[in-house]
């Protein structure tokens, strides 16, 4: 199963409204799991800075853990 966000863990209780729940679902999710945070802006941002509507940035970081 592979999941995608484009917020951390720990904001996960305001986007479901209740930490409780989040924490729940966390648990289950990431128990034995493989989490990979990439950092940097998405294609699209990407190619709008190629295109020259936005300021450039410094290349995007990858990294990671095993939980």
């Amino acid at each position: 199963m592979l999941v995608t966000s484009n917020r951390s863990v720990s904001e996960w209780g305001t986007v479901f409204g209740d930490p409780v729940v989040a924490t729940a679902i966390l648990d289950r999710l990431l128990h034995h799991s493989h989490v990979i945070t990439i950092r940097g802006d998405s294609y699209r941002l990407r190619e709008k800075r190629r295109a020259g509507l936005l300021k450039t940035n410094p290349a995007p970081a990858v990294t990671e853990n095993t939980l």
